[in-house]
């Protein structure tokens, strides 16, 4: 049981995937990234884009923390009011660490081929940022404009945010040429693909189970999920008894432990999971702390 004190096991978790996390953008960035010259998307992109300008046109090494954590500032402070505390102070954690791996570590081209960078940079990246996500926080940027748009309105806010980076493309395009920013594009694609992979808070399924026993389904429903269910009565046609079917959505991450808490409450229960494309009404998430 972890304990109440200042900082807890869950927090040294966190802590860690924050590090871990950091440390693979940075590395990412010192090499595939660095070698194919591509725009990652969000603030990281701008950040190097900016570098880009400095180097190419004025001659000035502009250095990537201070461009990072200037450009983090706005969103820190919306989410600090709205998302969370401890959420937004691991996440500029993970905003500090990404700058000072990146400035620390050294260039370390893997390949230059790039279509392979594009694709292994990407999920890369969209995987280092799961792991934030994973944690209860973000790797920055326009991850905070993500959270706060799937808080908010339960939108899966990362397509969105691909088609904003297209600004940053269209302009990195136009002064350094059309084939990185293209390539870029197939960055940022396969880096949102990879998170849409690797993390599901945001992604429902739909229990149907048929069960001798729904006031213990419904309630191992809600001691795992927060989420209340609707119960249905029927006929079974082979065995022409009378049997329930209990209803409920809930996070595609909850689906492996809501399945295991409805087998213990009865072994015997038939359940069905399916995939939920829509929803509209009031639905429970777990609020961020």
């Amino acid at each position: 049981m972890e304990t109440k004190g200042i900082f807890t096991k869950k927090d040294c978790k966190r802590l860690a995937l924050v590090v871990v996390a950091s440390f693979m953008i940075a590395l990412n960035i010192k090499s595939f990234v660095g070698a194919g010259g591509l725009i990652p998307g969000g603030f990281t992109g701008i950040t190097l884009l900016i570098q880009e300008i400095g180097a190419t046109f004025f001659d000035v090494a502009i250095p990537f923390s201070p461009i990072n954590l200037a450009l983090n500032a706005g969103p820190v402070f919306v989410c600090y009011k709205l998302i969370g505390k401890k959420f937004t102070i691991y996440s500029c954690i993970a905003i500090v660490l990404t700058s000072i791996f990146t400035d620390i570590l050294p260039s370390y081209p893997v390949t230059y081929d790039i279509l392979l960078i594009s694709i292994f940079g990407g999920i890369i990246t969209g995987t280092a940022c799961s792991i934030c996500l994973r944690a209860e926080t973000t790797a920055g940027g326009t991850d905070f404009v993500a959270i706060f748009m799937s808080e908010k309105y339960g939108l899966d806010a990362y397509n969105y945010i691909l088609m904003g980076n297209a600004v940053v493309l269209i302009i990195a395009g136009s002064i350094f040429g059309w084939d990185k920013a293209l390539y870029s594009i197939i960055y940022q694609f396969t880096t949102t693909q990879a998170i849409h992979v690797c993390y599901k808070r945001y992604k429902k399924n739909t229990f149907l189970v048929v069960t001798d026993y729904p006031e213990l389904v419904a309630q191992a429903i809600s001691e795992c999920t927060h989420h209340g269910a609707t119960m249905f009565t029927g006929v079974g046609t082979y065995s022409q008894r009378e049997r329930t079917l209990v209803y409920s959505i809930v996070n595609s991450d909850q689906v492996k432990a809501t399945t295991a808490m409805i087998k213990a409450a009865d072994p015997k229960a038939f359940i069905n999971v399916v995939k939920t494309e829509n929803l509209e009404g009031n639905f429970y998430n777990r609020p961020k702390d």
